[in-house]
């Protein structure tokens, strides 16, 4: 499978890397653009307003021009956290996207958004600081309407990005748990 990895506000983490040549050993294609142009930071709140200076309207280009040279053999969109949200905008208007993973994070949908059974899975700490119950009930009910086939994985008492073993929120346990599902669902595409 094709996949094109995004990374969250901390920027393109060896975290990221690390899922990269994880994903890889399974006998994917990864690519892990980076959406900051080499920046990385130590919270998320310097991050985040890294993401807002650049605007949304940049970030979303600069992810489209990555993914575009790759997007003809059929991707799956995937990220953390923020990147998440980057990859669910560009799943959603992908005609060909076979697959969305979103790993700690979700977006709002577009207006009008519709898929056709767009196989979708998401893992999230619970609760989730920046993904609250309320949020994510709503995001899973648009989701279906649009027309995704979406899952939901949640880790109870996992912190928000509790794949990174760089940060508070690693959870080993969890995060082994996320990736052997995370495979298994792309093995399935």
């Amino acid at each position: 499978m094709n996949i094109v990895l995004f990374h969250s506000t901390y920027g393109l983490r060896p975290a990221v890397h690390a899922a990269a040549d994880r994903l890889r050993a399974a006998g994917h294609q990864v690519q892990v653009p980076d959406l900051f142009g080499g920046r990385t930071f130590g919270t998320v709140e310097e991050g985040m307003a890294h993401r807002d200076e650049i605007g949304r309207d940049e970030l979303l280009k600069r992810a489209v021009l990555a993914a575009a040279p790759y997007s003809d053999q059929g991707l799956v969109y995937a990220g953390f956290s923020f990147g998440g949200s980057v990859a669910q905008h560009l799943a959603m208007a992908d005609e060909k996207a076979r697959g969305l993973l979103l790993l700690h994070g979700t977006a709002d949908l577009e207006e009008g958004a519709s898929v056709d059974e767009l196989p979708v899975q998401l893992h999230i700490a619970d609760p989730d600081p920046f993904e609250p119950h309320d949020w994510l009930t709503a995001w899973y009910l648009r989701m279906q309407r649009a027309g995704a086939d979406v899952e939901v994985h949640s880790y109870p008492g996992a912190g928000h990005l509790f794949t990174d073993p760089e940060l508070e929120d690693y959870d080993a346990e969890a995060a082994e748990q996320l990736w052997k599902v995370a495979i298994g669902f792309l093995d399935s595409l």
